[in-house]
C-alpha cells in the first residue's frame, strides 16, 4: 500500500468528496465522464451497495472503490456476486497503487461477506494483475459480454462455473 495512505469504509459525509474524485478520474478518459457519480448515488439508495471504500492520504479523499449486488446465476444455482465499477482515482495520484489497493481492500471486505464471484467490466492488462479473467466471465451471458468483461472466483481455489447468466444491479440499466 502506498505511504500514508488509508483505506476505510466510506460514510455519508463522504459523497461530495466522492463525487468529486469520480468527476476528476472520469474526465480524464479517452470517453469522459458519464454519470458515474450519478451511477453510486442510485446503486446506494437501491440499497444494493455491497463494498464502497475510499483512500484517504494527506488528510483528503484520494480515490473510491463501489462493489454493488449482482444476479448471478451459474450452473443452475443462484451465487453471491458483486460487479466492480466505478473505481476512482485523482488524476495527480494515479499509477501510485491507490486504486489496486482500494480493489484488493474490496476484493478481501467481499470474502469476509460470502460473496463468491466479482465481475468487471474494464482493461484486461490492469485488471487480470488483480485476478479477474475473460475467460471465466465469457462462460456468462450477459449485457456486457465481450472482451472487457471479465470475472473471477474469490476462493482461489474454488472451481470455475461452467456457465450461466450475470446481470449488475438494476441502477446500471437506468444510467443514461
Amino acid at each position: 500500500m502506498p505511504d500514508g495512505l488509508a483505506v476505510r469504509a466510506a460514510g455519508a459525509e463522504d459523497a461530495d468528496a466522492i463525487d468529486a474524485v469520480i468527476r476528476a478520474a472520469f474526465a480524464g478518459t479517452q470517453y469522459g465522464y458519464q454519470g458515474e457519480g450519478e451511477l453510486v448515488r442510485m446503486i446506494e439508495a437501491d440499497g444494493d451497495a455491497l463494498v464502497s471504500l475510499v483512500a484517504e492520504q494527506g488528510g483528503e479523499i484520494v480515490g473510491h472503490v463501489l462493489f454493488s449486488r449482482m444476479a448471478v446465476n451459474a450452473d443452475g444455482r443462484t451465487v453471491a456476486a458483486a460487479g466492480l465499477a466505478p473505481v476512482s482515482v485523482t488524476p495527480a495520484r494515479q499509477g501510485r497503487g491507490i486504486g489496486d489497493a482500494l480493489i484488493r481492500a474490496g476484493l478481501d471486505a467481499l470474502r469476509e461477506q460470502g460473496v463468491v464471484m466479482s465481475f468487471v467490466l474494464g482493461h484486461a492488462d490492469y485488471y487480470s494483475r488483480l485476478g479477474y479473467s475473460p475467460g471465466l466471465a465469457a462462460r456468462f451471458v450477459s449485457p456486457f459480454s465481450g472482451p472487457h468483461f471479465m470475472a473471477m472466483m474469490l476462493d482461489s481455489a474454488a472451481e470455475w462455473p461452467q456457465g450461466g447468466r450475470a446481470d449488475y444491479a438494476p441502477a446500471f440499466g437506468r444510467l443514461g
